[in-house]
């Protein structure tokens, strides 16, 4: 049984009160979590519910997808490019006042927003042979000038088997070693706290059959600065190279930083210019 039910009265609704209990229930495990506070909810939505949305994917001809060192062979879809109703609806519920209750309740973080534009969220999507190296994600939202503060993944994976990898990994801090590693299986959601150091990701190649891929859904959460953007450094995705790894260092976006951080701010656009060209 779903953890939290979805009402059906030709539109898919969440309860409130029963969303705000079952964050209440989880609060102290997601709160207490290393290496960062995070929660792995088995069952959160209805199994049956999110096999329909696999099922229903937008077609991937002439969708253009990540590939490079860090990202490899990795879709996605907006709200916008999904035609199947029930995604949408379910989308449009994660970003609801009663689901953002259950996000409140658990985390401990009051004045959640939602991303109606869903900036890197939404369906992901990633093929065989692709990964997605261990990072922590931007900070702040272009768009709604907002601070990222939580991640939502649900995994939409059928009868996945190990050897098929694409365990979500969670690394400590100090980038030194993994501490917990999780199977992307049908029904299985992960909300975790978005931060400076907050790193994860699945860095190893997929190895699942060439008719199987690696579904997810992906939506992201943020809150207003009382003393606005300004106040905080700005940062983009930031990935990292595991120890003893074939990874390749993002030496780019690091420079990109160095330049945000120290350079006037009058030569930032010529500094980051001359960047993209080395």
């Amino acid at each position: 049984m779903a953890v939290l039910t979805l009402q059906d009265d030709g539109y898919l609704r969440f309860d409130e009160d029963e969303c705000r209990a079952a964050g209440r229930a989880r609060a102290e495990a997601y709160q207490n979590a290393k290496p960062f506070p995070h929660i792995m909810i088995d069952d959160l939505l209805d199994k049956d519910l999110l096999r329909q949305v696999a099922a229903n994917y937008p077609p991937l001809d002439n969708k253009t997808f990540f590939d490079r060192d860090q990202e490899r062979l990795k879709f996605q879809f907006v709200a916008q490019e999904v035609p199947y109703g029930r995604t949408r609806n379910l989308l449009a519920e994660l970003n609801s006042q009663a689901f953002l209750g259950f996000l409140e309740e658990m985390t401990g973080i009051t004045g959640l927003i939602a991303d109606p534009y869903f900036s890197g969220g939404g369906l992901h999507l990633t093929k065989r042979g692709g990964h997605l190296s261990v990072h922590a994600d931007f900070n702040i939202h272009k768009k709604m000038k907002l601070e990222r503060r939580l991640n939502l993944l649900v995994y939409l994976n059928d009868d996945w088997q190990p050897e098929y990898k694409g365990e979500l990994e969670l690394w400590d801090k100090q980038m030194t070693h993994c501490e917990r590693s999780i199977a992307p299986l049908i029904g299985r959601a992960v909300v975790f706290s978005t931060n400076a150091d907050s790193f994860h990701g699945h860095p190893d190649p997929l190895a699942c059959p060439p008719d199987r891929d690696r579904r997810s859904i992906a939506t992201y959460y943020y809150t207003a600065l009382e003393d606005g953007i300004s106040a905080v450094p700005k940062r983009t995705t930031v990935f990292k190279a595991r120890p003893n790894s074939g990874d390749v260092k993002d030496r780019r976006v690091r420079v990109d930083h160095f330049i945000g951080d120290w350079v006037p701010p009058r030569l930032q656009k010529f500094a980051r210019k001359l960047n993209r060209f080395k």
